[in-house]
């Protein structure tokens, strides 16, 4: 390996003398041993990467176009070799102008003025009475969380550049308030009391390379996350993040991801949401049916609010956006809800108990997939579920949450 990437960094240097782009790859290696000696030869050789993950044997690297990766690629050391692509937020429109939080004096507990309509619709607040996410642990992959006196963030991690993990686009802030708003001074989210964690994988531009995803995922994994929302996609592949989502699944993690906006005329939804163990999610109108904007596509496992959604933003303000990037948090929270209320429960029944629970729509499985997420009706049947085995257990009965 040692002499391969000396001829690699030759390459580069060679490369930057001339003017022109440059491009980031990512190499996997095989083994953790295999990962340490290439570290070690690139940082001999002069080359730094931009982009090391010893838990994901994964590396990144800027170099000039034209550089020849075939040698390193046969090494026996090295699994592959891919070209770092670029995701992006599903966030479409941001409504002109901000909405200022007003006080709302609480006669209650759950003041149901700060209920928006698309919370409502998912049927979130009745399963509030037993719990609001509390128990849950979940994390917004985005442009970072940004604060806002509806937003309590338990947490983070910056993974473009370890620096801190406040939005500097509003994407993610938006995100965050649909699956986690505390209603404490202007709206609920699906999980207000949700233990809420932000990944800043996105730029200011609401764009971000696969590696630093992958490396959120991997932070998510260690940290033990419960649920993951991911508002953003790829057209293409990544076998980079097809794996770091197989992990993540193989821990026991539910996630949550946007199917795109790219209409009726696409040739498939986008990645992460047509990948295994992930919910795939679509946009509906306030009218019950599937936005225009959504993509089609196989993979769409539910359909939930997405146009003209009401949500935070950094500081004090409240902004309307429209994509599925506003659909896929409504299902984060309503499983970070289930697993609130059943924390053994597994992800991919809490998952299946979501799905069943779909209110059917016009549009068909390549639009709505199974239909309109119903967070309650999903609880009372996981919660049936757990006093059967309780009972066949010779424990206490559950109780059943009326949808």
């Amino acid at each position: 390996m040692k002499e391969t990437i000396r001829k690699l960094a030759r390459q580069m240097k060679a490369g930057r003398k001339s003017p022109g782009r440059t491009t980031r790859s990512v190499i996997v290696l095989k083994h953790e041993k295999g990962y340490d000696e290439c570290i070690r030869h690139l940082k001999a050789a002069g080359i730094r990467p931009v982009k090391a993950v010893r838990r994901c044997r994964l590396i990144g690297c800027e170099a000039p176009r034209g550089v020849d990766w075939k040698a390193l690629r046969r090494h026996p050391s090295v699994a592959y070799i891919e070209k770092d692509r670029l995701v992006k937020a599903h966030g479409r429109a941001v409504h002109s102008g901000r909405i200022r939080g007003v006080r709302v004096k609480a006669k209650c507990r759950i003041d149901p003025a700060k209920i928006p309509w698309n919370i409502a619709r998912i049927e979130a607040p009745p399963v509030w009475k037993r719990t609001k996410g509390q128990r849950a642990k979940l994390a917004v992959i985005d442009t970072g969380i940004g604060p806002n006196p509806d937003l309590t963030i338990a947490g983070g991690v910056n993974t473009i550049d370890g620096g801190s993990f406040k939005d500097d686009n509003g994407h993610g802030t938006h995100v965050a308030g649909i699956a986690a708003a505390t209603g404490t001074k202007r709206i609920y989210g699906a999980a207000p009391r949700v233990k809420l964690y932000a990944v800043k994988a996105l730029d200011e531009l609401g764009v971000g390379f696969v590696s630093d995803i992958a490396e959120g995922i991997d932070w998510c994994v260690k940290n033990r996350m419960d649920v993951i929302n991911m508002s953003f996609g790829l057209t293409g592949e990544s076998r980079v993040l097809r794996e770091a989502v197989a992990r993540a699944r193989r821990k026991g993690i539910l996630m949550t991801a946007s199917a795109g906006n790219d209409g009726p005329n696409n040739a498939r939804i986008d990645a992460p949401a047509r990948y295994p163990g992930v919910l795939g999610i679509a946009a509906t109108t306030k009218g019950n049916r599937v936005a225009s904007f959504s993509s089609r596509g196989k993979g769409i496992a539910l359909a939930a609010p997405g146009v003209n959604i009401l949500s935070t933003a950094p500081g004090r303000g409240y902004v309307r956006m429209s994509g599925t990037s506003m659909s896929s948090p409504h299902a984060a929270g309503g499983a970070a809800l289930l697993r609130s209320l059943a924390p053994a429960a597994r992800a991919a029944c809490i998952a299946r108990k979501l799905v069943a629970a779909a209110k059917p729509l016009p549009g068909g499985r390549r639009a709505v997939g199974a239909g309109l997420l119903q967070v309650a009706p999903a609880a009372a049947a996981l919660l049936t579920k757990h006093a059967r085995r309780t009972r066949a257990g010779g424990g206490a009965r559950a109780k059943r949450i009326r949808p």
